[in-house]
């Protein structure tokens, strides 16, 4: 991937939020670096954040943790991480503060006056009251004005988030057996609702269960189901014994490569956006049980006819195919300039004069094509590589 110009010694700091951010940025972070930039690294410890960092054996240093979805403890948890988060922005001399929606660094870059770029792949979102990060990062499904009015500081890049880091994507087949899943079976990979999330609706839960009472009672079915904390992981099992007990659903007791297991599955049910996401860039049939407001990615995702939205208990049999997918020799994952174009963004803001200021950097971008996954040919768009040049 070509660089940009970028004076010597730039440091930015990129801090994971949530779980799904740590394969996301790991490819942002080695082009970065290649580029000469250096990397600080922040996590939250959320979900299975922490987990997945030493998986990929990211240095990381981990601050602030996850209170619940009680939505005072929500405010009292992210004030807290603002201030953990203090000796970090304080010490760290960074240029630029990155993250895809981790509130507690904008807040404490912007008292820091450190320039900051946040990242969205869902408009319904809660912001963070009043204050805006400098520069906006979004699919360019999403529409003009729908996360920010701002428009000379907001960056729309082409494709999904999961395009970033499933081109490096390499399968192996192991996974299976490791899970205990034999050939003759069926395997569905489960992701429950985040009933801890803001935009959590009670909905995706009565989903989630008639999903399981339906896969369970099909016997050559295996559900490797994927809770996303501890607190889910016994809830499951207590609710879910019996599945268990029977070996149609399966906990794993250590983390997975995602990406790997979707590709090795005939299915995916999911209650969140990611691991949908996933399955659907690497054109695994993918079924959706989210039942929060429906953002413009997903909406996208559906009319290309790659994910199908689940919206009442009836059509959890009458939707969800258990059928064994025709899986590819390898996963089609050619033409994705997602990686090119944020990492290009973020090289262009911190080649600028001042990255705080939207209305001093023009972009100009060069055609290129995008890879159609449903369709299995090229279209023509307009975005691919950025070229920023600051205004005198």
């Amino acid at each position: 991937m070509p660089g940009l110009s970028v004076p010597s010694g730039k440091r930015v700091w990129i801090d994971l939020d949530n779980s799904p951010h740590v394969p996301f940025f790991i490819p942002i972070i080695d082009e970065l670096k290649r580029n000469g930039i250096e990397v600080v690294l922040t996590a939250r410890d959320m979900y299975q954040t922490r987990e997945l960092i030493e998986f990929f054996h990211l240095p990381c240093k981990v601050i602030g943790s996850h209170y619940g979805k009680n939505k005072i403890l929500k405010v009292v948890c992210n004030c807290l991480r603002t201030a953990q988060l203090a000796p970090t922005a304080a010490w760290s001399r960074v240029d630029l503060a990155i993250s895809h929606g981790a509130r507690a660094q904008l807040l404490i870059s912007k008292v820091f006056r450190i320039p900051t770029m946040m990242l969205h792949d869902y408009e319904h979102s809660t912001k963070t009251g009043f204050i805006e990060s400098d520069w906006l990062l979004m699919p360019d499904v999403i529409p003009e004005g729908a996360m920010s009015k701002g428009r000379s500081r907001v960056l729309r890049y082409p494709g999904l988030k999961e395009d970033v880091y499933v081109p490096r994507f390499q399968p192996d087949a192991s996974i299976r057996k490791q899970l205990g899943i034999s050939e003759s079976d069926l395997l569905v990979v489960v992701r429950p609702p985040a009933t801890e999330a803001h935009y959590h609706s009670p909905e995706s839960e009565v989903l989630f269960a008639e999903t399981m009472r339906y896969l369970g009672a099909i016997s050559n079915v295996r559900m490797i189901t994927l809770p996303r904390n501890a607190r889910q992981g016994k809830q499951l099992q207590s609710e879910w014994r019996d599945l268990i007990a029977d070996g149609r659903m399966v906990i794993p007791s250590s983390p997975v490569d995602g990406l790997n297991l979707i590709w090795f599955s005939d299915l995916v049910v999911s209650g969140g956006g990611t691991m949908n996401r996933e399955a659907a860039a690497l054109g695994v049939p993918v079924y959706s049980i989210f039942r929060g407001k429906i953002g413009a990615v997903d909406r996208y995702l559906v009319e290309q006819g790659r994910m199908t939205l689940i919206e009442s208990p009836q059509e959890v049999s009458t939707k969800i195919r258990v059928t064994r997918w025709n899986r590819p020799s390898h996963p089609h994952t050619g033409g994705r300039p997602a990686l090119a174009f944020i990492v290009n963004s973020i090289l262009s803001v911190l080649a600028a004069r001042d990255p705080r200021v939207g209305s001093n950097l023009q972009v100009s971008v060069r055609p290129t094509h995008r890879y159609n996954q449903q369709r299995g040919q090229s279209q023509s768009i307009e975005e691919n590589e950025s070229e920023f040049s600051s205004s005198r």
